[in-house]
């Protein structure tokens, strides 16, 4: 093994739990794990994202479409997480049909909504998960009272890996400037900047404890998963402004 492959070895548990760690802590994603991604060995970790039925096949069929034999293999983890990367070239129709072949026995009649239709939308990361496979986008517009969007724009807001600019610190407490999910006309979009506080640490624990100003910051749940390079950041853009168009495409088919 290279140097090279035994810092992906470390590095791709690694980033797993960062990122997996808020919705897990807060009961939305995964098998309750206590503190396990957040204080658990390489190991621990691998057993614990073994059990994870949202971001476990994606890795999966990640593994078998690159050839790449671990799945939690830093370069999976990275296009997992935030698109572009070793998934950028696959095949989406392929990628959805084995995709499909894994979570729709376990899924059930509750997501009727995966069938071949969903394909177009289909690409290898969490952001398909969160607004094509998950039901939340199906949520919106089906009633028209007031704030009733609310909710479903929250989930999805929180759910999906945003990004932002760390433009102030005072103690534990950060100033990020970055974009919250909009809807309007049947379309999803991202709105202008706005500035978001954030806490560093949350129940003991941090992802970048010595997050700076004019740090580039990967955010889930509300919380701070990561610093982003620049290249991960237009990834992530990339990616999430591809998925807010063609999920718009069918919502406004609706």
């Amino acid at each position: 093994m290279t140097r090279a492959d035994a810092a992906r070895v470390e590095a791709g548990p690694e980033m797993f739990a960062r990122y997996a760690y808020a919705p897990n802590a807060l009961g939305f994603c995964g098998p309750p794990l206590g503190a396990t991604l957040r204080d658990g060995s390489v190991d621990d970790v691998r057993q614990a994202a073994s059990k994870f039925s949202g971001a476990w096949p994606y890795l999966r069929v990640l593994s078998t479409l690159t050839a790449i034999a671990d799945p939690l293999d830093y370069r999976l983890v990275e296009s997992y997480w935030l698109g572009g990367g070793v998934g950028a070239d696959i095949d989406s129709q392929e990628f959805f049909a084995k995709l499909l072949s894994i979570i729709g026995p376990q899924a059930g009649r509750y997501w009727s909504h995966l069938t071949a239709e969903l394909a177009c939308e289909a690409a290898p990361n969490h952001c398909f998960h969160v607004f094509g496979v998950y039901p939340w986008t199906r949520f919106l517009g089906i009633s028209t009272g007031p704030g009733a969007d609310e909710h479903p724009l929250t989930v999805l807001d929180n759910c999906r890996i945003s990004w932002g600019t760390v433009v102030s610190r005072d103690g534990d407490d950060v100033t990020v400037l970055c974009r919250g999910l909009a809807w309007a006309d049947r379309t999803l979009a991202l709105a202008d900047p706005a500035p978001r506080v954030l806490d560093v640490w949350t129940d003991g624990y941090s992802a970048v404890p010595d997050v700076a100003v004019g740090d580039e910051v990967a955010l889930h749940w509300g919380r701070l998963c990561g610093r982003l390079l620049p290249q991960q950041v237009r990834s992530l853009a990339a990616t999430t402004d591809r998925q807010l168009q063609v999920t718009s495409q069918r919502l406004a088919r609706v």
